[in-house]
Order: C-alpha cells, then sequence, then structure tokens
C-alpha cells in the first residue's frame, strides 16, 4: 500500500481537465476536422484516396465495391468509424457537392433533395482522372509517410497535388471553437491565379481578383455584389449572397403563367426549399402561387411555380428570394492547416501555400530523378566497359570459379564498381548483339542529358517555377471548363418594394394632415353630376384638401415649414378603404416638433428637366433641380436655406417655360416667368420674388395655367375670382400689382389659390365655423375691386384659412389618371350651396402699382 501512496501524484483538476481538453481540441483541429493548406484534403479523404490508389482503383480500371475501400481504409489509416469514412467517400463523388468529383461512383450517391446513398456494400467506385493528378508522383520521394496508427505500414503526411485543390474544390468542417467554410472555384481561374502570382509575386488579393473573381459552385447560380467576396478574399472572411436562377414563363398572350427554377444555391436541399414554398403558401405567407412541383430529370433542374391568374411573376420571385433558400448567404472562412497550426488565410496566401507545396514537390521530384538517372548511367556507364571489352570479360567469368569471384575479378581488371560488376553478370547474352549495343550507347546518352537538365533545373528557381506553371496548364487543358456561376455587381438585398407590386393609387391628404392610399377599384365609374362616393372619413372640421393618383413605387416630397424635406414611398402610406381616415402624417416622417408640413409632392422619377419652386412667407422664391432631391435619406435634408424669421409657404413642381405667380397679405400680386429664378444649389436661400412692405407676407403661390381664375379670400369674409390674364408678366423682385383691396372691409388676404369653375373650397374661421362652396356660384371680376360676401361673420370672428377641396375636383378613370371626362370616378359627398353670392362692388379709383 505504501509503494502505491508513493506512486500518486497531487494534480489539480483545472489543469488537467484544461491540459486534457487543449489536447483533444488539437487533436480534433489537426486530425480530423480542418483541410490542409496544401492539398486541400481532410486525413480521412487524404486517406481514402490514398488507398484507392494503392488498390489501384485508377480511372482506367474496373470499379469496385465501396465496402474494400472502406475496410481498407480502416484496416491500414483510419482508426474511426465506418460510417464517417463512407460518408467522405460519397462526398467526394457527388457533383453537386464538389466542382470536379475525386471519386466516380456507379450505384446510388444519394442526390441533391437529401436523399442517402446506398449501404456500401451495393455501390462501386473509382478514382477520376483529376483524383490521379492528386497522386501524381507519390512514389517519387516527393512527400514524407508516417507509420500508421499500429506501425505496420505508412501514409503520406501530404498529397503531390498538381492542382490548388483547396480552392478549387474548397472545403467545409467544424472543429473545437473554430470552423471552416471554402467555396468551390472554377479550375482555369485558380490556375490563372497561380501562374499570375508566380510571375509577379508582389500582386494584391485585389489584382488577384482580375484572375479569380469570385467562387464558382457546383450547382451554379449568381453571385450577387462583389463587396462579400472582396471581404472574403482580403480578410479570409466574408458573406457571398448567391441566388438560384429563374425564369418568369409567359403564355402565347404574353400574360405570365410560372416561375421555372433551374438553378438553386450551393447546398441548398431541393425537396426541402420545394415543402418550404409549399408551408408558406399553405399559410398564406406567399401569395399569388397556384401550383408548385418538381420537373427535375436527368436532363436538369427545373422546378415549376405555377402563378395564379392576377399574379405578378417578379413580385411572387422577390418573395422567394426573401423568404426562401433560394437565396443564400455563403459565409466563407478560410480556415485551413498551416504549418501544423490553424489558420485563416487571404487568397493570396492561399495560392501561395499551394506554390510553396508545388516547388517542394517539384525540388523533391527533380532529386529523385536526378538519383535515379545517375544510378542509370552508372549502370551503363559498366556495360558500356564490358561491350568494348566483351571477349575478356566472358573469359574473366567463364574463367571464375563462383559468382562473387567472378565479380571480384571485373572490378579489378577492368576497373569496374561491384553495382556494375554485378550488374554486368545479371545481363542477359541477349544485349550482347550489335543492335542492344547500339541502344545502351544511345540510352547512356539520353541519360546523360537528363541528368544535365535536372541538375539545371535545381540550380535555377526560374526553370522551376516554369516547371510548375506547365505542369499546371497541362491539368487546365486536360480538365478546364468555363464558369458555371454568374457574377453580378448589383446588391441582392431584396427591399420592400421588390415585395410590392407597382400599381396606381388614390393618395388622399386631409387640411389637418391624415394621409392614406386606396385602390382606385374602390371607387366606381359614374356620371359627372352623380351624388358620389365617400371618399374619407374625416373628424369634424376636416376634410380632403388633395388627392393624387400616384404609383405605390412613387415618391411623396414633403417639404416643411423649416426648409427640410422628406421622402415617403406611397407603399408606406397606410391602405384604406373609402371610408378609411388614414394616420398623421407627422406619424409617418421624423418631422421635429416645432415643425409642420408645408407642401407634399408626388414624384415618380428625379429627372433633370423639372424642378422645385419653394416660396417663402418673407418673399424669398428658389428654384432647384429636381435630381438635387433625389439623394433619399430616412432623416430628410435641408430642402432650402432660411432667413431667421422666415419659414417656407409651399412648393411646387415647375416644368420649363412656365410662369408663377405671387400674392400677399396685403392684396398685392406678381407674375414671372420660371426665367426669371435661375436654378441654384439645395441649401441657397433663394433670391427675392416680390418686395414686401412694412409687415405683409406671402400667403399664396401658383403655377399658373392657362384659362385659370384666381380665387382671393379676405379676413373677413370677402372674395374674389379674377381671370389669370388680367395679371401681366413682371420682373421678379417688384411690389407687384393691386389683387384686391385690403382696406376697409375686406381686411387683410386669407390665401389665394388657382381654381376651376367645378372646383370647391372650405372656409374656416378662428370660432370654428367651416363653409363649404363652389366656386363655380363666385362671380370672375377684375383685380382691382373689393369682392363679394362669402360667409357671414359675428362680431370680431376672422377667416383663418382658405383651401381648395379635390374631392369633387377632378375625376379619377378606370386607368387612373385624373381627367375632366363625363366618365369619371368620384371620391365625395354632396357638398354645400355657397352661404351667399354677393353684389358685385364698384370698383377702387386707386391705380395699380407697377414694380
Amino acid at each position: 500500500m505504501d509503494d502505491i501512496a508513493r506512486n500518486l501524484l497531487d494534480v489539480s483538476i483545472e489543469d488537467e481537465m484544461r491540459s486534457s481538453y487543449l489536447d483533444y481540441s488539437m487533436s480534433v483541429i489537426i486530425g480530423r476536422a480542418l483541410p490542409n493548406a496544401r492539398d486541400g484534403l481532410k486525413p480521412v479523404h487524404r486517406r481514402i484516396l490514398y488507398a484507392m490508389f494503392r488498390e489501384g482503383l485508377l480511372s482506367n480500371r474496373r470499379f469496385s465495391k465501396c465496402a474494400g475501400v472502406v475496410g481498407e481504409v480502416l484496416k491500414k489509416y483510419h482508426p474511426h468509424g465506418d460510417q464517417a469514412v463512407y460518408d467522405a467517400l460519397v462526398r467526394m463523388a457527388q457533383p453537386w457537392n464538389l466542382r470536379y468529383p475525386l471519386v466516380d461512383g456507379q450505384g446510388n450517391f444519394g442526390s441533391v433533395d437529401g436523399d442517402p446513398a446506398a449501404a456500401y456494400r451495393y455501390t462501386e467506385c473509382r478514382l477520376t482522372k483529376i483524383a490521379e493528378q492528386m497522386l501524381r508522383d507519390i512514389d517519387k520521394e516527393t512527400v514524407d509517410f508516417v507509420e500508421n496508427f499500429d506501425g505496420q505500414s505508412s501514409e503520406p503526411v501530404i498529397l503531390p497535388t498538381a492542382f490548388p485543390n483547396l480552392l478549387v474544390n474548397g472545403s467545409d468542417g467544424i472543429a473545437v471553437g473554430m470552423a471552416t467554410k471554402i467555396p468551390p472555384h472554377n479550375l482555369c481561374e485558380v490556375v490563372a491565379g497561380v501562374v499570375a502570382l508566380i510571375d509577379d509575386p508582389g500582386l494584391t488579393n485585389l489584382e488577384l481578383m482580375e484572375h479569380i473573381p469570385a467562387p464558382d459552385f457546383p450547382t451554379a447560380g449568381t453571385i450577387y455584389g462583389r463587396d462579400g467576396v472582396r471581404e472574403a478574399y482580403t480578410t479570409g472572411r466574408g458573406r457571398i449572397i448567391v441566388r438560384g436562377k429563374a425564369e418568369i414563363e409567359t403564355d402565347e398572350d404574353g400574360n405570365e403563367k410560372a416561375i421555372i427554377i433551374t438553378e438553386i444555391p450551393y447546398q441548398v436541399n431541393k425537396a426541402r426549399l420545394i415543402e418550404h414554398i409549399a408551408d408558406l403558401v399553405k399559410a398564406k405567407n406567399l401569395d399569388g402561387i397556384r401550383d408548385l412541383r418538381d420537373e427535375s430529370d436527368r436532363r436538369g433542374m427545373r422546378i415549376v411555380v405555377e402563378l395564379k391568374r392576377d399574379a405578378n411573376g417578379l413580385i411572387v420571385l422577390n418573395h422567394l428570394f426573401k423568404q426562401t433558400a433560394l437565396q443564400s448567404t455563403f459565409g466563407m472562412i478560410n480556415l485551413s492547416i498551416v504549418d501544423g497550426q490553424p489558420q485563416v488565410l487571404t487568397l493570396k496566401q492561399t495560392l501561395q501555400q499551394f506554390i510553396f507545396h508545388r516547388r517542394e514537390v517539384v525540388t523533391r521530384r527533380s532529386e529523385y530523378e536526378l538519383m535515379q538517372a545517375k544510378a542509370r548511367a552508372h549502370l551503363l556507364e559498366g556495360f558500356i566497359i564490358a561491350l568494348d571489352n566483351i571477349d575478356a570479360v566472358i573469359e574473366t567469368i567463364r574463367q571464375s570459379p563462383d559468382g562473387e569471384t567472378a565479380r571480384n575479378r571485373l572490378v579489378d581488371r577492368f576497373g569496374l564498381t561491384e553495382i556494375q560488376a554485378r550488374a554486368v553478370l545479371d545481363m542477359r547474352l541477349q544485349r550482347l548483339t550489335g543492335l542492344e549495343r547500339d541502344k545502351i550507347r544511345e540510352e547512356y546518352a539520353e541519360v546523360c542529358k537528363t541528368i544535365e537538365y535536372l541538375e539545371r533545373l535545381l540550380a535555377s528557381e526560374s526553370m522551376l517555377l516554369d516547371v510548375i506553371k506547365e505542369e499546371l496548364t497541362e491539368v487546365v487543358d486536360r480538365f478546364g471548363d468555363e464558369r458555371r456561376t454568374s457574377i453580378l455587381d448589383a446588391t441582392a438585398d431584396v427591399d420592400l418594394e421588390d415585395l410590392i407590386a407597382e400599381e396606381d393609387m388614390a393618395v388622399i391628404l386631409t387640411h389637418q394632415g391624415y394621409m392614406k392610399r386606396t385602390n382606385l377599384a374602390e371607387y366606381r365609374s359614374q356620371r359627372r353630376g352623380g351624388k358620389g362616393l365617400k371618399g374619407v372619413s374625416t373628424k369634424d372640421e376636416d376634410f380632403v384638401e388633395d388627392v393624387w393618383v400616384a404609383s405605390t413605387h412613387a415618391y411623396l416630397m414633403i417639404f416643411t415649414r423649416n426648409g427640410k424635406v422628406f421622402w415617403l414611398k406611397v407603399y408606406r402610406l397606410p391602405v384604406g378603404g373609402r371610408s378609411a381616415k388614414g394616420r398623421p402624417l407627422v406619424n409617418l416622417i421624423p418631422i421635429e416638433p416645432d415643425d409642420s408640413v408645408a407642401a407634399v409632392l408626388p414624384v415618380r422619377e428625379f429627372d433633370d428637366h423639372r424642378s422645385i419652386l419653394m416660396a417663402s412667407v418673407n418673399g424669398q422664391v428658389k428654384r432647384t433641380n429636381l435630381v438635387a432631391y433625389s439623394h433619399v435619406r430616412s432623416t430628410g435634408i435641408i430642402a432650402c436655406g432660411l432667413k431667421p424669421g422666415d419659414e417656407v409657404l409651399t412648393a411646387r413642381l415647375m416644368e420649363p417655360g412656365e410662369e408663377v405667380l405671387l400674392c400677399t397679405r396685403e392684396g398685392k400680386a406678381i407674375r414671372f416667368r420660371d426665367e426669371q429664378v435661375r436654378e441654384m444649389g439645395r441649401t441657397a436661400a433663394g433670391v427675392k420674388g416680390i418686395t414686401l412692405v412694412g409687415d405683409d407676407r406671402v400667403v399664396g403661390m401658383d403655377i399658373i395655367t392657362p384659362d385659370s381664375t384666381l380665387l382671393t379670400v379676405t379676413e373677413n369674409g370677402y372674395g374674389k375670382r379674377t381671370e389669370a390674364s388680367e395679371y401681366r408678366v413682371q420682373g421678379r423682385g417688384g411690389i407687384g400689382l393691386i389683387n384686391i383691396k385690403t382696406r376697409g372691409r375686406n381686411g387683410p388676404v386669407v390665401r389665394t389659390v388657382q381654381v376651376e369653375d367645378d372646383t370647391e373650397v372650405m372656409l374656416m374661421t378662428d370660432q370654428g365655423q367651416v363653409i363649404r362652396m363652389p366656386v363655380s356660384g363666385i362671380s370672375v371680376i377684375g383685380r382691382n375691386t373689393q369682392g363679394v360676401t362669402l360667409i357671414r361673420l359675428s362680431g370680431d370672428e376672422k377667416v383663418v384659412a382658405l383651401a381648395r377641396i379635390n374631392e369633387d375636383e377632378d375625376a379619377i378613370d378606370a386607368d387612373g389618371e385624373i381627367t375632366g371626362t363625363d366618365e369619371s370616378l368620384e371620391v365625395s359627398e354632396d357638398s354645400p350651396a355657397a352661404d351667399e353670392a354677393g353684389a358685385e362692388t364698384e370698383p377702387d379709383s386707386d391705380s395699380d402699382s407697377d414694380s
């Protein structure tokens, strides 16, 4: 018992666990899970290929049972389970996993649907021709060998592969605390990269990408964007987005009837992909699909997604990219074993490892061949000496009592070495003929040339590298093929817009800032003069102020009083029926609490032939090309530089050649052409549009259209309509013409708007009184007049707002266009009649004031 106690050692459990776990981890990392950077193989794959090579299962031989290969590997090289060996063998035979399969399989080796291979007693295999290139020259001492697990045989530490298998076929493995995931590449491109790096070792990763642009997956597909590839090649890690290939099939009438998927991303299970699509359709998370079937066969992959009659094929396809594995991300981790240690490599470092390996292989092969050539030359020299003295040699041999004596006499008499003497004694008599003697001399001359070449090769680094390049070129000539995976510079991010069908919608904005979008189908066709349909449910004292027909993919440009502009896609507006109220616009954009909306403009494209014209309450105007607002930001941008105390009144889209009219609170108006306001930068403050006197400010701006009238309303409830033609064109910056008399009963101008005969307007007072009236009941009179009574006020009550109502202003036809035809879609209820037409007032005697 004391002897046992003396052999016990105190060991910390933490230290023992740490040491044991690290040993286990390194065993898994080095011996099982990670590929070697030089031949791109894990130990199990290397052992399988070497075992098949030793068994003679070459590409030109018959197939042999996989069970025999698995047994040979387990017997001599791989001390693990048979299933692990067979799974590795099967993967090397699957053309959808390896870009260039290394095992030629016969029988059921599984499928891209995830079906397992048949048991190894039923399948057969042999090496492929390209796999033989990985074992070429292995018997010429090109690589080191080590004893196997039981010391009864030896196995190679590495294979002398003639092509960069790590990149060409890739690798995938999970070790302890680390993982590798290297995609396959095209052989021609990788070899081109290796040759380029040999010619110019100073090439960078980005320069090498000119030869190796991206991975090349065996299942083809499309790589979207180069940023992920660039990151992976320059750092060793990156995310590569891969999409399957799909086309929208149409019938004879041009209607979309099906989506045909012919390629899927790498390592995506086809059966699971189809099952997932079906589950999405069943759960109603994917609309527009009528039927789904797999028509794949020996000729290739074909997944048919039949579309419903009214479905948009592009929208359905974008949903498939967004919600299924039809678009996948390949997370590249270029981790491999370098000098016994795991290391993440860049593209250049990976190619350098192969070049180092091939330099060593070619050097060791050349040294072996030189040694063999010298040995052969040595024998041939002995043969030549013997043939030159053939009679004496024969006589010496005949007179010798035994072979040892004959050998010694040949060495002493003719100066042969023991090796040469033994070879002479073993030489057949046939070699003594004249023809054979000439062959020996010719062979000796050839061997001498070989020796000279090999010595020069080993002494010249450039010759050595040329040999490497020549052998790589030979491999490409035999096995190179075209790239399968296409590359698109565009990103594959599926934006929400890609999932929204492009269609025209009625966009409605109320006076109090509520917005919604409504499908045009909500509005049935009616003849003008009908009762109409309720277009929106509004709160008390609220009403529809603007309505547009805009595409779901169009932008709404929202200008605020403080000079900012925000963008809002139409499809982001809440969808509501005719009676829905909508949502407050301030809840849809990040507007500041002390800011408010000044104008909303629908824009489909930011073209350069239109511009945005803005007017401020202090009389400044600014025109900026629409393109300047094309850089959409969620937080908005500065739309106009404002001076202290100023704010944006409104904004309008302006076409070249149009004219603008500004109206002020004190009854002035000025009309000028667009050319008077030059285009300027987005953040500019603008130029003076009208000169204001005293506390006057601008209350209205419109782009003048022919045959329109200007409605002006004052605080005391009076107003009038005036033909636009009465406002002659002036130069920008003047004090303008008289628009309406503001002294006396009228009071200051509340607002001036451009109206047509069928326009309706709404007037509101500071005491909450509201009146709605058609402008057709308001007389059209001259500029220099006081107008007529529009609303009767009590006491000190004042009109504070005038708004043009668009519910009945325009008709929306079946094509989604705003029209004025007899056939229209009306979106309002009956409107009240005007309170009072009033009597015409006599013209004021004051004259116009020109600028």
